[in-house]
């Protein structure tokens, strides 16, 4: 069975006993784990001497109290699911171990971290921002590994540990879907079986995208016309539907970057009163 570490000394003395110069992996999650997690954990071990994994589900990044308090807690299946898939130890801290009390501090996301999610759930990217930074800090991966699903949370990861040279390689892994294209998450659980049918719109409003791409469209506007055209087939309006430029998260300048592969499509929406997200790369579909 996995070894469970509970605190931060627990942290730091299983961290000092690894062999020197092993490389270390790292994947944060909030728990309630699934495939998609996995293949984070598989990712990790193939490149890694060893491979720690956090199960946090972290406050600061709730907008809603109720959200936080419904999230689901499944530590023993969590941990199951990262010792079949190779992980060597989680960390699963309380609370009170990872913020002091009075604990004010945040990591600000900046511009690219103020639409979309940001604009939807006001103070979220702090949140995640601020325990992604701690967790690196404790652990001191050489590699930590993350979903591509988050586009957003992704981009503005890479550009905390950039901007405060935080010395680990961050590692983006492909999203993992269901037959029909629904993007793993542990929201999923959450839809009835009406609901469930629906969801892959999200998935099919983005490959409305990437086919007008790869039809030759270049401007903006018809390629997001083209995903809200599939959510309004399907009685949806989404909370957003957009093409942003990978390189800064931001709307697309004057088409740069349209044929170099840098263009992402993005969208979020709310399906029987749980709230999804997704994203594909234009050009590389």
């Amino acid at each position: 069975m996995i070894l469970r570490l509970r605190t931060r000394e627990e942290l730091a003395r299983w961290r000092a006993r690894l062999a020197p110069g092993a490389a270390l992996g790292f994947v944060p999650t909030m728990g309630a784990l699934h495939a998609g997690h996995q293949s984070l954990v598989v990712a990790a071990r193939r490149e890694c001497d060893a491979v720690l994994a956090s199960v946090f589900v972290n406050p600061l990044q709730f907008d809603q109290r109720d959200d936080f308090e419904r999230y689901p807690r499944t530590e023993d299946a969590d941990c199951e699911l990262l010792h079949a898939s190779g992980a060597d130890a989680v960390y699963l801290p309380a609370a009170a171990d990872v913020y002091r009390p009075g604990a004010a501090a945040r990591v600000l996301p900046g511009p690219a971290g103020a639409d979309f999610e940001g604009r939807l759930r006001p103070g979220h990217f702090a949140g995640v921002l601020t325990v992604v930074l701690k967790l690196l800090q404790r652990a001191r991966p050489h590699r930590a590994y993350f979903g591509e699903k988050d586009a957003q949370q992704l981009f503005l990861v890479r550009e905390l540990v950039a901007d405060l040279d935080v010395p680990v390689a961050i590692r983006p892994c492909p999203t993992v879907r269901e037959a029909d294209g629904l993007a793993l998450s542990s929201r999923n659980a959450r839809l009835d079986a009406a609901a469930r049918a629906q969801a892959p719109v999200l998935f099919r409003a983005l490959r409305a995208a990437v086919a007008l791409y790869a039809a030759g469209e270049r401007r903006p506007p018809a390629l997001e016309h083209g995903m809200r055209t599939v959510y309004a087939a399907a009685g949806i309006i989404p909370d957003y539907a957009a093409v942003v430029d990978d390189a800064t998260f931001l709307a697309p300048q004057d088409g740069a970057g349209a044929d170099a592969g840098a263009w992402r499509a993005i969208t979020a929406a709310r399906i029987g009163g749980t709230r999804l997200l997704d994203n594909l790369a234009l050009a590389a579909c």
